[in-house]
């Protein structure tokens, strides 16, 4: 289930909106520093359970790593092949979730109009503040240096993707703000896979009409774009690729309820069974719970049978908790209201009655 959002303020002129991007530099890897910092400088991959033995992806890794080519997403395997000296370390994500918390009250310091977008970064819109707007950068970039010990690159810009696009020019440690004037001269130049909708598909599409650069895109006859894509989507292109971007930053709504489900391949039979996976979505859906900040009151747990008709058991506490035991306890209670002797094909757990911690 998607939160619904709401523009910070949908009234006002794109043209006068100052929006900051902060993006931790190497987050998860930079946590690990903190607590080792012996490691400094050496190449250090974030991921899975640490072993590039088995199977799982690279979370993130230091710079030192990266010049080898490594990058998120690529299985460990090949990271080890690329830099068999590098140091492999497991997720951790209590941890990061806890530096994360730090982070983010440093950057409602600044502006409560403030999109989360994962744990180690976030769009701000300070459009409200009468300071010169690198200053407050600098600013904050201390602020959460002094509170947690690690480095994050701030980028401003008029928009949601220039502000993007300038926090990445000068990592790690970066602060560049970008005005619409600076677009051909800093921008054009970048990869066209730099800009917001622009992914591998999109990129093979636009290098067909010999597009590379977001600068080609620019220059590129809008005919020819509107015949290989639909009409909003080359409007948007090109819209992009002039530095053109008119999306709000949006502050996210309380949600209903957070929950996973679990289609069974063969009907489950085993009230053990389902007992172990309940408690084990749970853990997902409360990790979920913990990275939104947000406390708990009431568990559901949904039954659907094999003739696909479907049950709900509900447990409330009387007040809002992420703790582990308590919302186990409730999970445990609400699967063995249950008729459990039917065969399943189903399993959901869901958490709902949020409130922010």
């Amino acid at each position: 289930m998607t939160s619904a959002a709401t523009p910070t303020d949908p009234d006002a002129s794109p043209a006068a909106r100052i929006i900051m991007h902060v993006d931790m530099d190497a987050f998860f890897a930079s946590v690990e520093l903190k607590r080792r910092p012996s490691l400094r400088g050496q190449p250090v991959i974030v991921g899975g359970r640490g072993d590039p033995a088995r199977r799982g992806v690279v979370s993130t890794a230091t710079y030192e790593a990266r010049v080898f080519g490594i990058h998120s997403g690529m299985p460990l395997r090949t990271a080890v092949r690329l830099c068999p000296d590098a140091v492999f370390l497991p997720v951790d994500f209590p941890a990061y979730r806890e530096a994360s918390a730090q982070v983010f009250e440093c950057l409602a310091a600044v502006s409560d109009q403030l999109q989360p977008v994962g744990l180690d970064e976030a769009y701000l819109d300070i459009s409200h503040r009468n300071d010169d707007p690198l200053a407050a950068g600098r600013a904050l970039k201390a602020d959460i240096l002094a509170a947690t010990e690690l480095v994050a690159s701030v980028g401003i810009g008029p928009n949601r993707l220039l502000a993007k696009i300038a926090s990445d020019l000068e990592k790690p440690d970066g602060l560049t703000r970008l005005q619409p004037g600076d677009v051909p001269e800093r921008v054009w130049p970048l990869p066209v896979r730099t800009l917001h909708g622009v992914g591998p598909r999109t990129a093979e599409r636009l290098a067909a009409l010999g597009v590379e650069r977001v600068g080609d895109l620019a220059r590129l006859d809008p005919e020819r774009l509107a015949g290989e894509f639909s009409p909003r989507h080359a409007r948007s292109l090109s819209d992009s690729a002039h530095g053109i971007d008119g999306r709000p930053v949006q502050t996210e709504r309380i949600r209903k309820s957070i929950g996973r489900e679990r289609t069974f391949q063969q009907d489950c039979r085993s009230s053990g069974r389902l007992d172990h996976d309940a408690r084990l979505m749970l853990e997902g859906v409360r990790e979920r719970l913990i990275d939104r900040q947000l406390l708990a009151r009431t568990v559901t747990v949904k039954l659907r049978y094999r003739d696909f008709t479907t049950h709900t058991r509900s447990q409330s506490l009387t007040a809002a908790t992420d703790d582990h035991q308590a919302l186990a306890a409730l999970v445990h209670q609400c699967l063995f209201a249950h008729r459990l002797h039917r065969a399943v094909r189903l399993l959901g757990v869901q958490l709902s009655g949020l409130t922010p911690r």
